[in-house]
């Protein structure tokens, strides 16, 4: 009989719980008020010719390196940043090699490796979720090959330095450093450049979440020019579709558009970290498009309080099953309307939500 591998078969499942999303969606980090109208003008004006042929991804890969400052030799457009993920996977990892991991953070880096064969090895992060470099270059050994890291990191919203990043790269020559910029809009330091110096550098970014693009699928991954020709030879050559490609030289240039929302972002997160700190709400300071708190002692705790801010028509992430993260939800933050309507369910919510009172501290 058929069978999958047993590391397929093993696999953990991971289910987005993207069903019955009704209410005002602060849940999974998207930007919550969509993309430019600039792209909206260039998705209607797609014909029928851009849809019927197969799409072309280097003339929009030259562009975007451009506007990366970085070369188009270096750079390669993905699937969203996911599949620079499973690219970089399968380019590097061997039944049996090592793919190391910093924990809570995003469930991709585990799947796709295990579904690789590699064994995953998990560093949780420091007190208060810090980045511990001293613990990851410990945990690093002849057979890793893939660290993985989100900077920021998704759902703590904390950040690796710079100097951290470096040091971890300089320790694994042997093995492919993943940088995951897909909060960058938000934090402003970037690992670009850097790559130059360390062969094993690969950064990624996204259009899912500054860009409101996420439902077409666009990602980034640069990486050093001895690397590229490799992970091109895995990579499908029509990876990403011709209404992504079409839309994504508009969405680079309404730079105006981007910043706009970033700093209304920028402020909404002050604004739900005072209402937390007033209300002894135990949060981690983030550098991302969201804020983690703990609401509870319980995946129960924290499940009820998501229920309870969804009858008040906000949609919250319920993070308890993260490790660390019991009691946990992540909320991402939106402009000015949103957060208003936010901060109002919220409010109302700690009026009633008996569970926080004795868990307000980690």
């Amino acid at each position: 009989m058929l069978r999958a591998r047993e590391a397929v078969r093993t696999l953990p499942s991971y289910y987005p719980p993207l069903a019955g999303r009704q209410g005002l969606r602060l849940d999974f980090n998207e930007n919550t008020v969509g993309c430019s109208p600039r792209v909206l003008d260039c998705l209607r004006s797609l014909n029928l010719e851009q849809l019927a042929r197969y799409p072309e991804r280097e003339p929009v890969e030259a562009k975007v390196a451009d506007f990366l400052a970085v070369a188009a030799s270096e750079l390669l457009l993905t699937n969203g940043v996911d599949e620079a993920i499973h690219l970089l996977c399968q380019a590097y990892l061997d039944p049996g090699d090592e793919a190391l991991i910093v924990v809570p953070t995003y469930s991709m880096y585990r799947i796709y490796a295990m579904a690789a064969g590699a064994k995953v090895v998990s560093v949780p992060l420091g007190e208060r979720f810090q980045f511990c470099t001293n613990a990851v270059c410990d945990r690093i050994t002849d057979r890793t090959r893939l660290i993985a890291i989100a900077n920021p990191n998704n759902p703590t919203g904390a950040v690796a330095t710079p100097q951290d990043l470096r040091r971890i790269a300089t320790s694994a020559p042997h093995a492919a450093l993943l940088v995951d910029e897909a909060y960058f809009e938000f934090y402003g330091q970037t690992m670009l450049g850097a790559h130059h110096n360390f062969p094993n550098l690969f950064v990624a970014r996204t259009f899912s979440k500054a860009y409101g693009m996420a439902g077409l699928r666009a990602g980034v991954l640069v990486g050093n020019t001895e690397q590229m020709p490799s992970l091109r030879r895995v990579i499908s050559p029509y990876n990403v579709n011709a209404a992504a490609l079409a839309c994504l030289p508009q969405a680079i240039a309404d730079q105006t558009y981007i910043q706009q929302y970033v700093n209304e972002v920028l402020e909404a997160r002050a604004l739900l970290e005072r209402e937390l700190r007033i209300n002894g709400i135990h949060f981690w300071p983030s550098q991302a498009n969201f804020v983690l708190a703990r609401v509870g002692s319980s995946a129960a705790d924290s499940a009820a309080f998501a229920q309870q801010m969804r009858t008040r028509g906000i949609l919250v992430r319920d993070r308890s099953s993260d490790p660390g993260c019991e009691g946990c939800v992540r909320i991402t933050l939106g402009p000015e309307a949103h957060t208003a309507k936010l901060l109002k369910a919220l409010q109302e919510t700690l009026r009633e939500f008996r569970p926080l009172q004795g868990a307000s501290r980690s």
